[in-house]
């Protein structure tokens, strides 16, 4: 992690996108809270709702999330389906 680098709750972030998303731009985020706009970009396309099969509403952050998890199940049932020597 770099040196200068700032960790950020959840309830913050949420409160820039919310913000964002009332009609503030970035550059009024950026100066008035003192993060880049890269880093708030990055929250918003995190935040964003992706919708699954069921009409059901996840972000983008969950439903990487999910991948992984999904990835990580996959290669487990590959190793079980290993036989035995």
């Amino acid at each position: 992690m770099a040196r200068n680098q700032r960790k950020y709750t959840e309830e913050f972030k949420n409160t820039i996108v919310e913000l964002y998303n009332f009609g503030k731009s970035l550059t009024e985020l950026s100066s008035e809270y003192g993060v880049s706009k890269s880093t708030i970009n990055g929250w918003i396309k995190s935040s964003k709702p992706v919708i699954v099969d069921d009409g059901e509403v996840v972000t983008m952050k969950e439903f990487k999330a999910l991948k992984r998890e999904m990835a990580m199940l996959k290669e487990e049932n590959e190793i079980l389906k290993k036989p035995w020597p």
